[in-house]
């Protein structure tokens, strides 16, 4: 009996494509909707783990879903419903060829850039005598290239963007300006649950000439948070903050010996190792949206989604 859903094969009519990411599986009906499915996969170091996380997909889902819905006053999303925990399906759009990268902190890469004395990150000038983990003035976008599977994105400017034809101008302006609203909603939510919503990233879409916000927004896997209560005590000491992440798994990882590089095997994931790791993203879901999650019945999980899916599909009136 499954009780985590690692692959999906479904024969949805219509079918036109079909990518798989590594945690996501999307299906492409007739050129019109995509079904997204949130898989229970976890990766860490660029590896997808052997196991599956029961209800990790549905967290994730269920994240991104109430984080659409709190924002398409800002920009219309590519979200028609979520027809099952773990499943969004939306209007299929073109995406455009980058990633808006919206940051309020110098931390991760841009840390990491800024320390190798870089003073300007994707064209935007940052000041001398910052320190690891300080907050901006106000927050920057950084955005990359979207790169093919395999390749990984690049750095760009916004004028660079621009020059290149990637974005029209006028367009560009306009995902900014959205990027930028999307995330002080997002910090907003985020301030309310006691987070700092860190840094994060947005991709959006056309069709018919519209733009539309698309994929998932503001989960752990796309978005660091802080815990705001000790941030500035811990800042002032010259201690890390406290992080909402899946950094746990990777902490792990590492503590067995594996960090992705050739040679290493993962470690044997216990059902205890399992079940904590499930039991933390139920964690991160109930402090990042203040509600109480409900466990879905994850018995025979394919089955439910592949009919839950199917009786949209099937319902749905262009």
């Amino acid at each position: 009996m499954n009780k985590t859903i690692l692959k999906t094969d479904f024969r949805f009519k219509n079918l036109k494509s079909f990518y798989k990411g590594k945690v996501r599986d999307v299906y492409n009906i007739a050129d019109e909707l995509l079904v997204m499915i949130v898989t229970d996969r976890i990766s860490a170091f660029d590896v997808v783990l052997p196991r599956g996380i029961p209800y990790k997909g549905q967290v994730l889902n269920q994240i991104a879903s109430k984080f659409l819905d709190a924002t398409s006053d800002i920009v219309p999303n590519w979200k028609i419903a979520s027809p099952d925990p773990n499943v969004t399906i939306g209007v299929k759009c073109d995406p455009y060829p980058v990633e808006m990268i919206v940051r309020a902190y110098l931390t991760g890469s841009s840390w990491r850039t800024y320390k190798s004395g870089a003073r300007t990150i994707c064209g935007i000038p940052i000041p001398e005598g910052m320190r690891e983990h300080q907050r901006f003035e106000k927050p920057i976008i950084t955005p990359t290239t979207k790169a093919e599977q395999g390749a990984h994105d690049e750095d760009i400017s916004a004028e660079q963007i621009i020059e290149k034809g990637l974005v029209k101008e006028e367009e560009y302006r306009l995902l900014e300006k959205y990027t930028m609203e999307i995330f002080m909603r997002g910090s907003e939510i985020a301030a309310k649950q006691g987070l700092i919503l860190v840094d994060t990233k947005y991709e959006f879409g056309r069709k018919n000439g519209k733009i539309y916000l698309i994929d998932e927004i503001n989960t752990p896997d796309s978005s660091r948070y802080f815990y705001a209560e000790d941030y500035n005590e811990r800042f002032e000491k010259g201690l890390p903050p406290r992080q909402l992440s899946k950094e746990f798994v990777r902490e792990w990882l590492m503590a067995n010996g594996f960090q992705g590089r050739e040679g290493q095997q993962v470690p044997e994931m216990t059902d205890d190792f399992v079940n904590e790791v499930s039991e933390r993203y139920i964690e991160l879901y109930e402090k990042i949206t203040g509600e109480q999650f409900i466990r879905e019945n994850i018995d025979n999980i394919d089955e439910r989604i592949f009919r839950n899916c199917n009786k949209f599909l099937e319902e749905f009136k262009k």
